[in-house]
């Protein structure tokens, strides 16, 4: 079934000021507004109680869970920096015993970059998103959930830790060998590891749920180049994570292995390295910076301007040069390596590289500043934070640009200098904007205005005790004072400074306390909010206070571009108006252009997220606690249940078109190939090719770079590579199989298409047991692990593309797919190419490995 077009043009103004050509399409006629909110709310709500808490998938309710459970973890982490600065005050602080401050100046780091900043952005992400871009919803209800419960549960094990007296006391970075089963042989060094990793399978969901939502689940005709900014920021946040993280959690699963079986990936006297786990944090750790400060950015190109009462100068430069920061974020990780001894062209680069990521930088800081001179600046409370972050993050960008600098780098290394240009980069950019966005949006959030004269004072509070903390620790640093130490006897000279650094700390804390408490009283006891307080243009002011679970009554469309709208889309007089269908409907665009495509189906109300969640931490719960023949009952767990997540999607029969709009009808997502899943699968693997590019760098540094290479002759036999060579034969042929089950779908031989594939996977997966059992040791040399690592990779991914054509074989048997229905047999392709393709390449590295 193709796609509806229409015709007609006129021309109309964005959000943010600028003129276009639109494509018009006809208004629906109007109805009673009270009717209309009845009849979505009936669709959109969550269930009442304590069942709504396990089985809401609304955007509007997970994004907020994770705002605030990201600030019950900030609260936890700040209380943890005040026994750090207490412990500091003194030469000889008693407060706490080095053991117990190993774990605290840990936890502290940890909390704040996976526990808060992180989740943070991902709340607010999914809480704004459909509404700045006129939807009613995520792309995928069900992710989402999955994501908190996974954010919840992992950051619960890793704070609960603490209590225990088992909390991770290696540095939220974990260097090794200090993390290795020799010099940590407790259980701390696994929490840290499984609980971040579980942690990170919520970030790895939001970035794919972000990505899909930006691209497809905008207004009709609202073109991605003129979308709002919010959207390019959250955007490109979005990619960096799908390829930021994966270098992690692989350093985190081959860390979690040599320490559970003893494969020597980071061990240098069996061929491993230390630096490669510093590569792979790095990895991941630089552009991080840039992950966090990103949605900070858009959210304070989408406040100055209002608040200014103009428009955003340089909207161009500024889409430019979030592009540019994603780019050169990745060029940067080695700048925190300079000591380790990178050969001096690689410092060059790198530090030359460093340097220019201020340039993208500070094109946006000049167009903020430009549109407040061009404005006129209202100096209300949101706004006070926007001064807050130029007071404060242009300070931490100069003293980056410092240590850019090889030889200052050098001098400065692992000091307290360091410890203040990350806090004045971190909180700079990322919380003083947060909390400009929380007092902005939070008359959308609760219906209430807050309470005139606490959020000023708090404001104050938290911005002269930040200054008075953190300023001082940059002279301290340059005094020589390292950071990650809990005493100093001989060194009277930094007590004055560490002191006060204390005092100004506890004034910072209370001012996060008052802030907290003008939060509370403003959603228990503020006087009823009227719409769109700011007078803002965004859509997402396009809807009643607090917004509904629906978001909008009628989508935006080309007639309806910004908070003017209001009434009219409350009217129905938008597209798709009410839920006639009783179904939870919003529109699918072309990326690009806008044009709507298709009508997307979402997931009601359903425990199959925390369910799942639960499953996935079985596993990770049996590997912490040491049950490793546990751990695959957690994994069949994870199978059955996700299972689940297949078995209630497609339709057995071809459905009607939905009327979008007079003269616009577009098809159900059942009966159109490329749907949201399939943009889905596209970009989780995106990150999971990083991931295995992660692991073909980890090859090849330790192969050229570590000590104790070559390996030792390698026992492979030639029956073990004829096994490797027949397990991407049948690969291939289960490819081909997947192409002629799409082809053949309306025919009876697409039935054995499918059948065929699920063979050639059991087959290849048969294969690829032989050949795991032909290889060497693992804990012999790290060569012998990292082809554990390979092949344990493609029986994974041979697991998954095995289960979708079966998938896609019980679709054909229950008339899920049809000439105009595809059911599972797209995402089945697109896996099993990539299998294929990982298992071929892995197998030629093996190969040349043998003959080279």
């Amino acid at each position: 079934m193709t796609d509806a077009t229409h015709s007609g043009t006129a021309s109309g103004v964005l959000p943010d000021g600028t003129a276009i050509d639109r494509a018009d399409i006809a208004t629906n006629p109007p109805q009673r507004a009270l009717h209309l909110h009845r009849e979505l709310d009936r669709v959109w709500a969550d269930l009442p109680g304590w069942r709504g808490f396990f089985t809401s998938v609304n955007h509007g309710t997970i994004g907020l869970r994770f705002m605030a459970t990201s600030f019950v973890f900030f609260a936890i982490g700040g209380v943890l920096a005040m026994l750090i600065r207490a412990q500091l005050a003194t030469r000889e602080g008693a407060f706490l015993d080095t053991d117990l401050y190993n774990q605290i100046f840990t936890m502290h780091g940890t909390i704040m970059m996976f526990l808060f900043a992180i989740p943070m952005l991902e709340g607010l992400g999914l809480w704004l998103l459909p509404k700045i871009l006129g939807a009613r919803d995520m792309a995928f209800p069900r992710l989402s959930a999955l994501g908190y419960f996974c954010y919840l549960f992992g950051g619960s094990v890793i704070v609960l830790s603490l209590l225990f007296g088992v909390a991770p006391d290696d540095g939220w970075f974990m260097y090794t060998p200090l993390s290795d089963r020799t010099h940590s042989p407790g259980v701390n060094a696994d929490v840290w590891l499984l609980g971040v990793t579980f942690v990170e399978i919520s970030a790895m969901a939001a970035a794919v749920e972000i990505t899909v939502t930006i691209l497809r689940c905008r207004a009709a005709h609202m073109p991605l180049t003129r979308m709002p900014l919010m959207g390019w920021y959250l955007l490109g946040t979005s990619v960096m994570m799908l390829v930021g993280f994966p270098p992690l959690i692989l350093g985190s699963i081959l860390l979690e292995v040599q320490r559970a079986f003893d494969w020597p990936f980071f061990d240098v006297a069996r061929g491993g390295d230390p630096l490669l786990w510093q590569h792979l944090f790095w990895l991941f750790g630089h552009p991080e910076v840039y992950i966090i400060f990103l949605p900070a950015a858009g959210a304070l190109s989408t406040i100055i301007p209002v608040l200014s009462r103009t428009t955003i100068l340089g909207y161009g430069a500024i889409v430019a040069a979030i592009i540019g920061l994603v780019f050169l974020s990745f060029g940067l990780w080695v700048h925190h390596m300079f000591t380790v001894g990178i050969p001096h062209m690689a410092l060059a680069f790198f530090s030359a590289a460093s340097a220019l990521v201020a340039v993208p930088t500070a094109v946006q800081i000049f167009a903020w500043i430009g549109t407040m001179w061009d404005g006129k600046v209202q100096m209300r409370l949101p706004m006070l934070y926007v001064m807050g972050f130029f007071a404060t993050f242009v300070m931490g960008g100069l003293t980056g640009v410092m240590l850019a600098m090889v030889p200052f780098n050098w001098q400065a290394h692992d000091t307290a200098f360091v410890t203040a240009h990350l806090h004045y980069v971190l909180i700079g950019g990322f919380v003083f904007p947060m909390l400009a966005a929380v007092t902005y949006w939070m008359p959308l959030i609760c219906g209430r205005w807050r309470i005139r004269g606490l959020g000023e004072a708090a404001f104050w509070l938290i911005l002269i005790g930040f200054h008075g903390t953190f300023f001082l620790m940059h002279l301290t640093g340059l005094l020589g004072m390292p950071r990650r130490i809990d005493v100093y006897p001989g060194n009277p000279e930094w007590e004055w400074l560490n002191l006060t650094s204390s005092v100004f700390g506890m004034i910072q804390s209370a001012g996060f306390a008052l802030f907290a408490f003008d939060i509370i009283m403003q959603w228990l006891f503020g006087r009823r909010s009227w719409r769109n307080p700011w007078k803002a243009p965004t859509l997402d002011w396009a809807m009643p206070v607090p917004s509904p679970s629906y978001n909008f009554a009628s989508l935006p469309g080309p007639r309806q571009p910004d908070a003017d709208a209001i009434l009219p889309l409350a009217r129905g007089e938008g597209l798709l108006p009410g839920a006639p269908r009783g179904l939870r409907e919003t529109l699918v665009v072309e990326p690009a252009s806008g044009r709507p495509q298709h009508v997307a189906v979402l997931a009601t109300n359903t425990a199959l997220p925390v369910l799942t969640s639960a499953a996935i931490g079985s596993f990770f719960g049996a590997m912490l606690l040491g049950f490793y023949w546990l751990a695959p009952l957690g994994i069949l767990a994870t199978i059955i249940v996700a299972w689940r997540w297949g078995a209630i999607m497609g339709s057995t029969e071809d459905r009607a078109p939905a009327q979008v709009a007079p003269d616009l009808h577009l098809p159900l997502h059942f009966q159109v190939r490329n749907t949201l899943a399939l943009t889905g699968a596209v970009a989780l693997l995106v990150g999971d090719a990083t991931l295995y590019a992660s692991l073909l760098f980890g090859v090849g540094f330790l192969t050229v770079v570590a000590p104790g290479w070559p390996a030792p002759p390698s026992g492979l036999e030639m029956p073990v590579l004829v096994a490797g060579l027949a397990a991407v034969a049948a690969m291939a042929v289960g490819s081909v199989a997947a192409r002629l089950a799409e082809a053949n779908r309306a025919r009876p031989s697409g039935h054995l298409w499918t059948l065929v594939g699920t063979g050639m996977a059991v087959l290849a997966l048969v294969m690829l047991g032989v050949v795991a059992m032909g290889l060497d040791d693992p804990t012999r040399h790290a060569r012998d692990a990292l082809r554990g690592v390979v092949v344990g990779f493609a029986v994974a991914h041979g697991v998954i593309a095995g289960l979708l054509a079966l998938r896609s074989h019980l679709d054909h048997r229950q008339g899920r797919v049809g000439a105009n229905r595809y059911g599972a047999i797209p995402g089945w392709r697109l896996f099993q190419d990539f299998w294929l393709a990982t298992s071929a390449i892995s197998l030629a590295v093996v190969l040349a490995q043998e003959v080279l």
